[in-house]
């Protein structure tokens, strides 16, 4: 197996709590969330029992179980979503419906540690008897939610429960041990987490041991039973330093190679990096769709063969998109290159974000690249994983925006707002965007230091951007102090207070090719401006039927920036190749109106001049 040579940058994230979010593309959405989503996620949880189950565990209150036996994880989930958001602005009302929560949640843990509603209350002799029954995955989403909720309150109830789980963990399970393959992962990258607030060394060595346990053969139970699946479908097939290709279910493999990557950046052990890297390229470059969706299969919600991405049929799961967000922001650290926060960008302006409504209470799991007009956002689902990921997904992306290095400071997502950011040598630097991104390519940035002192500003190009121009201090920079390496511009200099960066990053139309391996849209083009992925809707097309149109890739668009429209959005117009006025509209935005068809991949008019994704 080849080796491939690499640098370990272990750079380190900057906390969300450090950025303030106020451009006209965030903001409203974060507000959103905090009055819509984050409440109708709690009273669904009401609603079907999940909140109840852990009263009944806990015997406050008669009853037998509730739902399905992950439920236990959206509880945690939109618990971890309140303490993010309790961490930008404080709401008694909320916390108070958090605390209120965290007490049913601790009347259900068991003297020895072990919590999950489900065994408790329905079949407690059948604890650990099935690796696919998601007890480790609900685990580390309470892990997720007491780190995140201690962070944000300073309250240890939460804290001292997922110690006490993973203490259990710790006792039954490890070197000389229990074996155990969790058949969805989740508890390896929870564990870092914990540990990284503990300083527990056990917890990230733990997690380092579950995923040395994948591909031995110690897997047992409906996954494993099942010959359809098997062992591929929760990455139990090979040994995780031997991977070479991503399989099976996309959310439980996006949740692995993030505990991968984690575990490298806490341990320095590059023992894991040349799986990461081959995984990651036959992720990105050979299974992932323009959207930034991944696994295309209803079947196995996940992978199937390379290059077949269909696409009204595609599954595309909001939660993988999530995850693929967490594997990224992961791999941006650990290797300082600006293709991961690239692949961070696709997901969050279209992959994840698509998965909700712009009113913040419908939602999608399946992310298709076209419909007849028949798929919708629908308030909730029975296994509602996505509606309650994106409700911790949103009020945590400010974390996206930047990095520390080891010589200053990495711009990694454009927004308009503020950061705080304290340097390794204790010199503390505000920096302050200015922007319309990503409807428009210009960006300010001032930079405010403590004192003058010379560091590093790192500024992402993004890998869709043909060209761009650099100021500093008003005056362009020379152009090999322009040129990139790994898809950063470094400014180094003495900074002080009231120096300014310019940035302006051309942001003309993109017609996309596919692939030729990519035999569904053989004789198709895609739009692309900025970050945006684009689509047709039918509202803005009609008389046309679905699949009627073609576009020429030499059709110029119009770029036209609606306020009104669609919460604020700029559209593309112009005429497609049957002479007829059309119009496309973000595809993050689609299914917000009136019912009808949509395509992100048009039948082309030519085939002249393509870029190809």
């Amino acid at each position: 197996m080849t080796k491939i040579k690499t640098h370990l940058s272990n750079w380190q994230g900057v906390p969300f709590t450090n950025v303030i979010i106020e451009d006209v593309f965030w903001r409203p959405r974060l507000e959103v969330l905090k009055k819509v989503t984050l409440p109708a996620c709690l009273t669904k949880c009401e609603e079907t029992g999940r909140i109840s189950n852990f009263a009944k565990a806990g015997g406050l209150i008669e009853g037998t179980f509730e739902g399905i036996y992950f439920n236990d994880s959206d509880v945690y989930k939109v618990i971890e979503g309140i303490a993010y958001s309790l961490m930008s602005e404080p709401d008694p009302e909320l916390e108070a419906q958090a605390d209120r929560i965290i007490d049913l949640i601790a009347s259900a843990q068991e003297s020895d540690g072990y919590l999950s509603t489900y065994y408790t209350l329905e079949a407690p002799e059948s604890k650990w008897t099935d690796m696919e029954k998601h007890e480790m995955y609900n685990g580390g989403h309470l892990i997720e939610a007491a780190v995140a909720y201690f962070e944000a309150t300073g309250k240890r109830m939460l804290l001292d429960v997922a110690c006490k789980l993973a203490d259990h963990y710790d006792d039954l399970f490890g070197p000389g041990k229990r074996h155990w393959v969790e058949g969805h992962e989740e508890i390896e990258l929870a564990l870092v987490k914990l540990y990284r607030v503990t300083r527990e060394q056990r917890y990230w060595k733990l997690s380092l041991w579950l995923l040395e346990e994948r591909g031995h053969g110690h897997g047992f139970g409906e996954i494993w039973d099942t010959k359809e699946w098997g062992p591929a479908y929760c990455q139990d097939d090979v040994p995780v330093r031997d991977i070479e290709r991503v399989t099976g279910h996309a959310v439980r493999a996006m949740y692995l190679y993030t505990a991968m990557a984690d575990v490298v950046h806490v341990s320095g052990d590059p023992d894991f990096v040349d799986a990461l890297h081959r995984v990651w390229s036959h992720t990105v470059e050979r299974n992932m769709y323009v959207t930034g969706g991944i696994g295309p299969s209803r079947h196995n919600e996940g992978f199937t063969h390379d290059y077949e991405l269909p696409n009204e049929s595609a599954y595309c799961e909001t939660c993988a998109a999530i995850a693929t967000v967490f594997w990224n922001h992961r791999m941006n650290l650990l290797f300082g290159d600006a293709k991961y926060a690239d692949v961070v960008e696709r997901e969050m302006y279209n992959g994840a974000l698509a998965g909700i409504s712009l009113t913040g209470d419908k939602f999608f799991y399946v992310n298709p690249l076209a419909s007849k007009g028949d798929h919708h956002r629908v308030p909730w689902f029975d296994t509602s994983c996505c509606p309650t990921n994106l409700a911790r997904f949103l009020p945590s992306i400010g974390q996206y925006s930047y990095a520390q290095t080891d010589q200053g400071i990495a711009v990694n997502q454009y927004m308009n707002g503020e950061a705080e950011i304290v340097m390794e040598s204790g010199l503390g630097v505000k920096l302050k965007q200015t922007t319309q991104y990503p409807w428009n390519g210009k960006i300010e940035l001032a930079v405010e230091a403590d004192k003058s002192d010379f560091f590093s500003i790192y500024l992402r190009i993004p890998g869709w951007c043909r060209g761009y121009k650099v100021k500093v201090g008003g005056k362009f920079l020379p152009g090999v102090e322009a040129l990139t390496k790994r898809g950063y511009i470094a400014i180094h200099r003495a900074w002080s207070q009231n120096d300014t960066i310019e940035l302006e990053l051309d942001m003309p139309v993109e017609i996309i090719q596919a692939r030729p391996e990519v035999l569904e849209n053989q004789g198709r083009i895609a739009i692309q401006r900025g970050p945006i992925v684009y689509c047709l809707e039918q509202l803005d097309n009609s008389p046309l039927s679905y699949d009627e149109y073609s576009f020429s890739a030499h059709e110029t668009l119009l770029v036209d920036h609606q306020p009104e429209l669609l919460g604020g959005v700029t559209v593309l117009k112009g005429k497609n190749g049957e002479g007829r006025p059309c119009q496309f509209i973000p595809y993050y935005a689609w299914d917000n109106r009136e019912s009808g068809y949509m395509q992100v991949w048009i039948r082309k008019a030519e085939d002249k001049g393509l870029y190809s994704f």
